[in-house]
């Protein structure tokens, strides 16, 4: 009773609007009233007190009465109800856009495809910042073998799995990437004493130690962010990334631990492990896997994001197991220490080598290469990669940064194939 009282508290702005529905409620009652007693009336109308008559229109005829009453009934209605559309919702409209329009945009991302986006680093959060537009069914699954920056070093000093890739996958899912996402991935200085951590960082790790749980951080991070979807380890297993890397002009290899300490090191990487090799996956990302309905992978780093999300056993297994469209984005450009010189072809062999042929149904790339590039850095040119597997191309380059995806066309780019496939959903 308490909680209906509150509603008439002063201030609410719904006081007026609901005593409008009353009264236009009554009046289609009485409109009703009226309709029904004219078909089934057994008084003669002279019969009545002519007060009553006064009060009631009998004045008018049958059918006008009714009229009256049930449209004046109907107009305040519906008066009301749009008066407590905007009392209730006001404080949650974006300014310049009406509520019909935000309505029935979040009803059709609401019903969009279930896509699961899994890599890690900034290629994930543009294809995440892209995909937000189209459906609010999205699944980021994120690497935990980051041993480098601040998560390195939070993950060395707490214990905890790395927040860095995590914290940006939840920026870029949020809602509304303003001062509270400025805030997650605002980054200290050296100077400061917090050594470079981000905030981000440093919140879901505090969260983490709070509530015992790095998985409960993580979805409180992303309630805080107000964010369509969810954000998953991999695995919640402490793993680390292991390569073997010929050196340059040499025919014997070494073996490099620690994920940030690959692409440093000289040489072309010839295989990547994780440490311990069969970590178990988190059963949510398994669940997420077998439910999608678009499964992407990329754009990011070949070796140090994408491949040790699949190198988990259950999850190569899950994606061998699903029905759902699964796509490779590769990068526009070629990564130092990593992709050096790779073509698409060169990436496909590295996918098949790591994990076997008929993962991926499609490879997506870009093919304009007219602006130029940085010093060292080339473009991702097709190749021979069409004989072992379609080739989608497509102009997905950031007019500003030429070398990365613009996550407006990516994700274009991505729904266009996923609806020529499937169709548009009901």
């Amino acid at each position: 009773m308490a909680a209906v009282l509150r509603w008439f508290s002063p201030g609410l702005g719904v006081k007026r609007w609901l005593v409008l529905l009353l009264v236009g409620v009554t009046f289609l009652g009485v409109g009703v009233a009226y309709f029904l007693l004219d078909i089934y009336r057994t008084t003669p109308e002279e019969d009545l007190n002519p007060l009553l008559d006064a009060a009631t229109l009998r004045v008018f005829p049958r059918p006008l009465r009714v009229a009256v009453f049930l449209t004046l009934g109907l107009i305040l209605v519906i008066w009301a109800i749009a008066g407590l559309n905007r009392a209730l919702l006001n404080p949650f409209l974006r300014p310049g856009k009406r509520l019909v329009d935000q309505l029935a945009e979040h009803r059709r991302r609401d019903r969009g495809a279930r896509i699961v986006a899994m890599g890690g680093g900034h290629g994930q959060s543009t294809l995440l910042r892209g995909l937000k537009s189209h459906t609010f069914n999205l699944t980021a699954i994120v690497t935990v073998a980051d041993d480098g920056g601040s998560s390195g070093r939070l993950r060395q000093n707490l214990g905890i799995l790395p927040p860095g890739d995590i914290r940006n996958c939840l920026a870029a899912l949020s809602d509304d990437e303003a001062l509270l996402t400025q805030l997650f991935q605002y980054r200290f200085s050296d100077s400061s004493g917090l050594g470079g951590h981000s905030f981000g960082n440093l919140f879901i790790s505090a969260l983490a130690d709070l509530t015992g749980s790095f998985e409960e951080a993580v979805a409180e991070s992303g309630r805080v962010l107000s964010v369509h979807g969810r954000v998953l380890p991999a695995t919640l297993q402490d793993v680390h990334l292991v390569a073997d890397v010929q050196l340059p002009n040499s025919s014997h290899s070494v073996r490099v631990s620690g994920e940030s300490k690959i692409p440093e090191m000289p040489g072309k990487v010839q295989r990547v492990y994780l440490e311990p090799g069969n970590p178990p996956a988190f059963p949510p990302v398994l669940r997420a896997i077998l439910n999608a309905d678009m499964i992407v992978v990329g754009p990011g780093s070949l070796y140090t994001s994408l491949l040790p999300n699949l190198l988990v056993p259950d999850v190569l297994a899950a994606m061998r197991a699903s029905r759902a469209l699964k796509v490779y984005v590769v990068n526009i450009a070629t990564q130092q220490g990593e992709t050096s010189g790779y073509d698409v072809s060169a990436h496909a062999s590295v996918l098949d080598e790591h994990l076997g042929t008929g993962v991926f149904d499609l490879i997506v790339c870009n093919n304009w290469h007219e602006a130029p590039l940085p010093n060292g850095v080339e473009w991702v040119k097709i190749g021979g990669a069409a004989d072992r597997y379609p080739i989608y191309g497509a102009n997905l380059v950031d007019d500003d940064n030429p070398w990365r995806h613009d996550p407006d066309k990516l994700a274009q780019a991505l729904m266009d194939l996923f609806y020529e496939r499937t169709g548009p959903l009901a």
